[in-house]
């Protein structure tokens, strides 16, 4: 059976009929409150919280926390979603926006986040001038700004292989973050898989780094390379070095750099 990322872009795949469809499955229904209500055990949220909806669709996940108490703001790129979503009367406040073009609110607005069967669609890319890197890239560089410090996350995707996955958490851990990755009813066909994050330490809401919370867990893996980065020194390292590592970076990021010539990092001399 094919995956609906591979059929269409989001927001045509999800019209009116596929959006209404969606919206009324009782199956669909009970897994997306079931793994809503697992995001939110897995922030441990001390009362009730500012959360961002990252991928709402028709705002299912949104009713759930509303129950939990929470405030929530929803984004999805599908119109047809958020016009159903409008038409249930959901309590949220929503944004038509793409995830792959970064997250677009104040540095800091958000004490946390939840996505459930969303982030998996950043792998594709829908035409030749765009990269997966580059869409995952200005995601998470996007979703750490908008998070306050000691925020946290959880999203619930489905890689298609091993290469989306590392996809996924590798940007998720450039972006600074600190990672783990919970696996629920692994090797069944009910697999489920979140990525646990973190921004930094300390704040309202940090209590334990989440990437202490979950190690230990059975099926978790945890990737944190914060502090590595931050104990890695440069010594010795010349200026033309240093640019170059930087551009490398960029280009692993997806981003537009310019090629490198026998001028880069070089010295200019002052002209007069």
């Amino acid at each position: 059976m094919s995956r609906p990322e591979d059929i269409l872009p989001p927001d045509l795949f999800y019209n009116d009929g596929e959006s209404k469809k969606y919206t009324t499955s009782s199956r669909i229904q009970s897994i997306q409150a079931s793994m809503t209500r697992r995001c939110l055990e897995l922030l441990d949220l001390p009362s009730s919280s500012f959360i961002l909806d990252i991928g709402c669709g028709s705002g299912l996940s949104g009713e759930i926390l509303d129950e939990e108490g929470h405030t929530w703001v929803g984004m999805d790129i599908a119109p047809s979603m958020l016009a159903v979503a409008l038409d249930r009367d959901t309590t949220g406040d929503l944004l038509l926006a793409d995830m792959g073009q970064g997250i677009p609110f104040r540095p800091g607005t958000f004490d946390a986040a939840v996505s459930v069967s969303a982030v998996q669609w950043l792998c594709n890319a829908e035409s030749s001038d765009v990269s997966p890197q580059g869409r995952l890239s200005r995601f998470f560089d996007g979703l750490y700004a908008s998070l306050k410090r000691g925020g946290k996350a959880v999203l619930q995707f489905y890689p298609k292989n091993e290469l989306q996955r590392t996809m996924i958490t590798g940007a998720a851990v450039k972006a600074g973050f600190g990672a783990g990755l919970l696996e629920d009813d692994p090797d069944t066909k009910n697999q489920k898989l979140y990525l646990v994050l973190t921004v930094g330490s300390g704040g309202e809401l940090s209590g334990r780094d989440i990437t202490d919370s979950v190690r230990g867990m059975e099926g978790v893996e945890v990737l944190d390379e914060r502090k590595r980065h931050t104990a890695s020194g440069r010594k010795g390292e010349s200026t033309k070095q240093w640019i170059m590592r930087k551009k490398e970076r960029d280009r692993r990021k997806g981003k537009v750099v310019k090629k490198d010539s026998k001028y880069t990092g070089r010295k200019r001399r002052i002209a007069f």
